[in-house]
Parts: structure tokens; C-alpha cells; sequence
């Protein structure tokens, strides 16, 4: 288990997961790297897509595969754009400004303006596996209007954290490391991974 490939080709969420991983000596590689084509997502929940995703990377990659599928969830909007977040604003091309853009007209004259993010994420054994270790991390926050910070990607810009008194994209690297959705996911899958006899035979 000390090489994974990532069921994605998002940069971003490659160097998060990557830097969050390398304590542990987990070479994580992007799906790319095995010519790995991206998989349809047309599920309704995240577990379903992050999954699917999984599985196809496995599958043609040959390793055992982490997916992560995330996304925004607008309060006022029931929950919206939620798996649709990474193409919100439309397909071609996807564009993070074009999904920000979207998400700050809807939430214009809104009263509430909390928002939160989701991330599940799937690892597998082979492509096949009975038995995948799924974990969920949710992290809350407040829409901000005027974007600010450029650490960060996606809906970061927006995303504020009144705790912190900045944006995601504001925050030092190591503390959204310890902090992100990402990071609440991966520390509850590292958990179940140390209890779980059939991975650590893996």
C-alpha cells in the first residue's frame, strides 16, 4: 500500500493529498501517469462517484486506488451545487471561475450564507474489492462574496472561515492541512486503514 494512484487529475487535490500522505511514506500518483481516462460521474451522492472512480482507476492502473469526491454545499440552496460542484458553472471547459461566478449569483440575495464542504474518499485494495474503506470529512463555513487568497483552489477563494478570519484560499498550507475536509477524511480513513487486518496484509 505504499503506492496509490489517485482517481484524478485535479492538481490541487493531488499536491493536498500528496502532502497529507507523505508522513506515511504513501507515494501517491495521479491517474494520469497510468493513462487512466477520467470516469463518468453520474451519480447523486459523493460515496457513489468517488467509487466509481476508484474502481476505474484500479481497474486499468492495476494498483490499489484512493478517489476523493467533494464538492460545496450551499445551505439556502438545499445542499447545491453539492456533486455538481466541479462543474457548476458548465462543462466545457470546466472553470473554477465559471463555478464561483454561478454560486455567488445564487447566493446573492440570500440571507444565509453558510456553506459547507464535503469530501468522501474510497480506497481500494484491487478494482474488485469487497470491502473499501470509505471515510467523510465535512468543514463549515461562510460564502464570501469577494474572493481573496490564492492558495487555495476551487470554491476556496470564497470559502471563509469566520474561526480563522480568512478564506481557505487565505490559510498556511499546514493549516488547512489540519483543518480541510480533505484532511478530516484522510485522518478518519488512516484510522480505519491502522484497524483493518485486510489492508494491512494488502
Amino acid at each position: 500500500m505504499n503506492k496509490l494512484v489517485l482517481a484524478s487529475n485535479n492538481a490541487g487535490k493531488l499536491a493536498e493529498l500528496a502532502q497529507l500522505l507523505s508522513p506515511l511514506n504513501i507515494h501517491l500518483q495521479p491517474q494520469s501517469a497510468y493513462a487512466v481516462p477520467d470516469c463518468p460521474e453520474p451519480h447523486a451522492t459523493f460515496v457513489e462517484n468517488a467509487l466509481a472512480k476508484a474502481r476505474h482507476a484500479s481497474r486499468i492502473s492495476g494498483l490499489p486506488a484512493l478517489a476523493d469526491d467533494s464538492g460545496i454545499c450551499a445551505v439556502a440552496l438545499g445542499g447545491a451545487p453539492g456533486v455538481y460542484s466541479a462543474r457548476f458553472g458548465g462543462e466545457e471547459p470546466k472553470s473554477d471561475a465559471a463555478n464561483n461566478a454561478k454560486l455567488n449569483a445564487k447566493l446573492a440575495n440570500q440571507a444565509d450564507l453558510s456553506v459547507y464542504y464535503v469530501c468522501v474518499l474510497v480506497l481500494l485494495r484491487h478494482a474488485d474489492d469487497p470491502q473499501p474503506l470509505i471515510a467523510e470529512g465535512v468543514w463549515h463555513g461562510q460564502w464570501q462574496a469577494e474572493a481573496a487568497g490564492s492558495n487555495g483552489f476551487g470554491y476556496d477563494p470564497h470559502f471563509y472561515l469566520p474561526e480563522h478570519g480568512q478564506t481557505a484560499a487565505e490559510l498556511a498550507a499546514a493549516v488547512k492541512n489540519r483543518h480541510s475536509h480533505r484532511a478530516q477524511a484522510l485522518d478518519l480513513l488512516l484510522a480505519k486503514l491502522a484497524h483493518n487486518p485486510l489492508f494491512s496484509a494488502a
